[in-house]
């Protein structure tokens, strides 16, 4: 694996006429654009332009815009009517961001040969043949006239553009201080979202993430929230800085108030695991222990302070409706979301019961919001054994890196996404938590991140090459012969 990325002066001629060529190219977008098209098209192709030569010029500029795209990009349907399980398509500026970006680092490693396109890391076969597996199954679910149209293609196309922001990481981060200045970057963007957050309390709506059109995702929000959440718990549990672990703690604090109002049971799910894991493996685990025991004695008691929106929507869970679908758990009904959900699984069951080797292929069976449900009826067990290959491999490579890392803070990054993905895992119980766009780009930009962390520390505290000390020969007194000190 390369750190850092060079220069293209091993090709200065080609990177020069390739500059020359962008200059040339955003000169021809203005004169044609400001006479034939409107003035929206031509700036945005400018800025294209602009971007593609800014990334080639240095790539961890373009990593710090999808940062701040992540979720602070704005979005819009394309196709007008749905496309697929009864929803259009939604592209986010990010999207064109994210192919800008990877045209130019590829214009760059094509001039530069020294570059690597996709570094060596162990996650690249469980995303290979997670990849495969779900364009297999689409091609064939295709073939059999489940998928429609190019709806399941275009799913597959967004799962490796979550796989881009994680080689673009692993590619361009070039050492801790950098790695450190894109979590800050990240963390700045959670802060900013926080704020939007709770200015939309006062309305009385369920808080979402901005720029998420006429209707918003709570559910969606509420994942990105527990994950930025269990990766500042993390740093702030490991730390030895006081003024770290206060800013830490300030920031869970802020993302808790956002988070508790968008009334996200999938997301409440997710925090008790996330709080074990914390303490499990923190070297706080007396203080954590006595701190989830508080939380569990004092249930009764903080149940009756949480704000009522927030205990009505937990209630409304063993609430039935009637002329709705209702599942029973002895005498106790389930609420119509809940009940749907498991109505979906028995489905799913069904379906992949008929067809349990590929499945239907993506988007072929209709929506369910559940993770697993949906993975299983989709790709079938080859799609479901390399979805849980690479789960799997992410929980192992980040809890080696924590036990790994000696920085107090670059431990306190791998336990807080170890314990993010283990409550993210519980989230998508009740969502299709790994393929929301909002919450897997950040997931994967920490997963690049906390795989890179380790080997930035080895080369960093690596001793300098030792030189071998030649001890010159000493003449014997008596018979003027060379002696050797030692054997």
């Amino acid at each position: 694996m390369r750190l850092g990325s060079a220069s293209p002066g091993g090709a200065p001629v080609l990177g020069n006429v390739m500059m020359i060529g962008v200059v040339l190219a955003a000169a021809y977008i203005l004169s044609q654009g400001l006479t034939r098209v409107s003035f929206t098209y031509t700036m945005g192709g400018l800025a294209a332009i602009t971007l593609f030569g800014l990334v080639f010029l240095r790539n961890d500029f373009g990593i710090y815009v999808v940062t701040f795209s992540m979720l602070l990009s704005p979005e819009f349907a394309a196709g007008g009517g749905g496309v697929a399980e009864g929803r259009s398509i939604i592209v986010r500026s990010e999207d064109f961001i994210l192919i800008v970006i990877g045209l130019a680092w590829m214009a760059k490693t094509a001039v530069n040969k020294e570059l690597g396109l996709v570094a060596k890391t162990p996650l690249n076969r469980p995303i290979l043949f997670y990849i495969v597996a779900n364009a297999v199954a689409t091609v064939l679910g295709a073939l059999w006239g489940n998928v429609a149209g190019w709806s399941g293609f275009f799913y597959v196309l967004k799962y490796v553009e979550y796989f881009v922001i994680y080689y673009m990481v692993v590619n361009n981060v070039q050492d801790r201080a950098h790695a450190r200045r894109l979590v800050i970057a990240a963390f700045l963007t959670a802060a900013i979202v926080s704020l939007v957050g709770v200015a939309q309390i006062p309305s009385g709506e369920r808080v979402s993430a901005p720029f998420e059109g006429e209707v918003g995702e709570p559910n969606t929000f509420g994942g990105y929230l527990l994950l930025m959440m269990a990766l500042a718990g993390g740093i702030a549990l490991e730390t030895y800085r006081f003024r770290m672990r206060v800013v830490c703690l300030g920031l869970v604090g802020l993302m808790a108030v956002p988070f508790a109002f968008t009334l996200s049971r999938a997301s409440y799910v997710g925090v008790p695991p996330a709080l074990l894991v914390l303490a499990w493996f923190t070297r706080q685990r007396k203080f954590m222990a006595g701190f989830v025991l508080f939380l569990v004695v004092c249930s009764p008691i903080l149940v009756v302070t949480l704000p009522t929106s927030v205990t009505k929507r937990v209630l409304y869970t063993f609430e039935p409706e009637k002329g709705q679908a209702t599942v029973r758990i002895g005498r106790v009904g389930l609420d119509p979301s809940t009940s749907a959900r498991l109505i979906s699984f028995r489905s799913a069951i069904d379906g992949f019961l008929s067809r349990p080797v590929f499945g239907y292929g993506v988007t072929g069976f209709g929506f369910m919001d559940a993770q697993y449900a949906r993975v299983l009826v989709e790709t079938g067990v080859v799609g479901f054994a390399t979805f849980a290959w690479l789960v799997w491999t992410v929980l192992r490579s980040s809890a080696s890196a924590f036990r790994t890392l000696r920085e107090p803070e670059d431990r306190g990054v791998a336990l807080g996404f170890l314990a993010g993905t283990i409550g993210l895992l519980a989230h998508a119980i009740g969502s299709n938590t790994f393929v929301i766009v909002r919450i897997m780009e950040p997931f994967w930009f920490f997963a690049g991140i906390v795989l890179m962390l380790p080997l930035l520390e080895g080369v960093e505290l690596a001793p300098p090459p030792s030189v071998p000390v030649v001890t010159p020969p000493r003449l014997h007194p008596a018979q003027g012969l060379p002696v050797r000190l030692g054997r």
